[in-house]
């Protein structure tokens, strides 16, 4: 190997900057490219030594939390990675009550408003058309915006953070292939914005599902423009599953989280379905016995019962909670780049 100009000391400014995400919303992820999005993960790699004692990238700068639906990991972690960069947090959990949403006040306006207070805005929206009209109406009236989950469709933080896991453990993505299982693919959120990061990466996608509740159209047109390479099967049983997955090489099942509340009426017949989608250690003990491949789990949490072996947990197959310490460093990387740093 020879001698060229490129070889000097490391500088994440010049990383981040690869990203071109400075001054961008981050609502889906096909808007970014393949390199764009390895600058982004070389970045997060580069934090990670300093995920407890953090550095001062963003030292003086605002972020402003907004989510009018419930979170615990995407909300705190944003929060926390906010301040391991050394800036400062300002948050709402609750924005139907405590602020002037309460009073009526538009999406529009509360985004203009804080805008003036903060220098990026972390926002959960439960209707995703609204969201996304907001920001096109607000154009270049407002701070950054990064989707903590906009409706059913995109959950972008989320599906970085899952494919920058994966990265972490298997490098070149260009050989993976992920099963994205859920009886319900119509709001698996962060499995379609992980969907679209594996497919910026070069991954092999296998959607299993049942076929009244498909990819959003949105997310699959998506998908085809980018020329990913994914397939779709529907209504298997767990056997034809557990088959799906050693036939086809999977090296990770994604379970993008599924549930109905106990008083909804069709909570019974959704159970019966999503035991086909369940996920066993003895499943993942056959496909090693057949293919000598070590399958991982991942799921976006929180896990419900009924979704998979719990016993998964303290085995080599387990990723979602090695995904978890992943996440402070992707979510500094991502605030950074958007932000940009002194």
């Amino acid at each position: 190997m020879a001698l060229n100009s490129q070889f000097k000391t490391l500088d994440i400014r010049e990383v981040l900057a690869e990203t071109h995400m400075k001054g961008k919303n981050i609502t889906f992820l096909d808007d970014f490219s393949r390199d764009e999005l390895l600058a982004l993960f070389r970045a997060a790699e580069m934090l990670e030594p300093f995920l407890r004692t953090g550095l001062n990238l963003l030292q003086g700068k605002v972020l402003y939390t907004l989510f009018f639906q419930p979170s615990t990991r995407t909300r705190c972690s944003h929060e926390n990675a906010m301040l391991r960069l050394g800036g400062n947090v300002i948050t709402e959990s609750d924005p139907t009550h405590n602020s002037a949403v309460a009073k009526n006040e538009s999406l529009y306006d509360s985004l203009r408003v804080t805008s003036e207070y903060a220098d990026v805005i972390v926002m959960r929206h439960p209707d995703d058309k609204e969201a996304l009209g907001a920001l096109a109406e607000l154009g270049p009236y407002v701070s950054p915006v990064i989707s903590g989950g906009y409706g059913h469709v995109t959950h972008p933080t989320q599906g970085l953070l899952d494919c920058y896991t994966c990265w972490r453990a298997f490098g070149d993505l260009t050989n993976t292939t992920v099963a994205i299982a859920t009886p319900d693919l119509s709001r698996a959120r962060s499995g379609q914005s992980f969907a679209l990061a594996l497919a910026a990466m070069g991954a092999k996608i296998i959607y299993t599902g049942t076929s009244e509740l498909r990819t959003p159209e949105i997310v699959r047109n998506k998908l085809v423009a980018m020329g990913a390479d994914f397939e779709e099967h529907f209504d298997l049983t767990m056997k034809q599953n557990e088959e799906l997955y050693a036939d086809k090489g999977v090296d990770v099942i994604y379970l993008p989280g599924s549930s109905l509340k106990k008083d909804d009426p069709n909570r019974e017949d959704f159970m019966k379905t999503m035991a086909q989608y369940y996920v066993s250690l003895e499943m993942l003990q056959n496909i090693k016995k057949k293919t000598g491949k070590v399958v991982g789990v991942h799921h976006s949490l929180p896990r419900n019962p009924g979704e998979f072996d719990f016993g998964i947990d303290n085995t080599e197959h387990q990723l979602y909670f090695r995904g978890i310490g992943f996440s402070i460093a992707v979510r500094m990387a991502l605030l950074s780049a958007v932000v940009g740093v002194n």
